[in-house]
């Protein structure tokens, strides 16, 4: 018996994980109880400072009685229940999911998807070479799909979008998790300057009417960039360095601080490579931040640098 202590004392439930028996808080979610007593569950749209999404799909598990797959990030434990995270059934739709995902995004940048896409035995390419990137998807209309020539996999690729200064927006990257929407939204930031456009498989993050994001509601807060999980929303710097190949995450350190901007005192992490800051993020467990960030914040560093 294994019992997992997750935040505030509640009433615990005694579930069954993979034939092993745990007491887990009331109010947990499977995937908390998972990654409680160490079993690694694949997720990507799944953000611990955002309402679950419940969009990418690879976290699901297999619910002894329930009719489908659950997906692990929202569904809350109930007393009795059992789960099994590696049968068949879930390692086959983990592997048909990431498949799909892989053959029509670009998922190079997305941490562990190398490792899960082995662990399942998904391959990508069966289902043909990419097709060439498009330019014209915010342009398409609602409803409008053309025929599939069989030979490529259909994609999201299209050109990069660099329309400032302090971060590009790579859509061939893009999964649809939501997790910058909600950001961006009524879950943190209110400024609401990005959603989905588009239906199907022409739905795409956009600004309103496709304008420029220097022209949109963006307040350049980037707390977008931090809950993106594929790095289709990277800092200016990163991209830069990735393009001409001196991104090197082994050379970097990582050093907390408070901000010096204002009295409210949000956490900064500094990553550091060379020398010199290449991006800011903040620590999820602040209690100031929760991981956001005003533009100051994220992007107003270059003052300190060696130029």
């Amino acid at each position: 018996m294994t019992i997992v202590e997750i935040g505030l004392p509640k009433r615990l439930v005694e579930v069954t994980l993979d034939g092993e028996s745990v007491r887990v808080p009331e109010g947990a979610t499977i995937l908390d109880a998972c990654t409680a007593v160490g079993k690694s569950i694949p997720t990507l749209c799944y953000g611990d400072t955002l309402k679950p999404a419940n969009a990418c799909r690879v976290c699901m598990v297999e619910v002894e009685g329930s009719r489908t797959l659950v997906p692990s990030c929202s569904r809350k434990v109930e007393p009795g229940m059992v789960v099994r995270t590696e049968s068949e059934r879930t390692q086959h739709s983990r592997k048909l999911v990431l498949e799909l995902l892989g053959s029509a995004t670009d998922l190079s940048t997305t941490p562990h998807v190398d490792e899960w896409m082995s662990a399942c035995g998904a391959d990508p390419t069966r289902f043909g070479p990419p097709e060439p990137p498009s330019t014209d998807r915010d342009d398409r209309r609602p409803g409008e799909h053309e025929e599939p020539d069989g030979q490529t996999a259909a994609t999201v690729r299209q050109p990069i979008k660099v329309d400032n200064p302090l971060y590009v927006r790579d859509y061939g990257k893009c999964i649809l998790c939501y997790k910058c929407v909600d950001a961006c939204g009524d879950q943190w930031q209110n400024s609401f300057a990005i959603s989905v456009a588009g239906r199907g498989f022409d739905a795409r993050i956009s600004t309103e009417f496709a304008t420029p994001l220097p022209d949109s509601a963006c307040v350049y807060c980037g707390n977008c960039i931090e809950v993106c999980p594929t790095g289709a929303l990277s800092f200016k710097r990163e991209h830069d360095k990735r393009e001409d190949g001196t991104w090197d995450e082994s050379r970097q350190t990582q050093t907390t601080t408070v901000c010096t901007f204002c009295g409210v005192g949000c956490n900064l992490t500094l990553h550091v490579q060379d020398n010199e800051i290449v991006k800011v993020t903040s620590p999820h467990d602040s209690t100031v931040t929760h991981g956001n960030l005003c533009i100051k914040g994220r992007f107003g560093w270059q003052h300190v640098q060696n130029r």
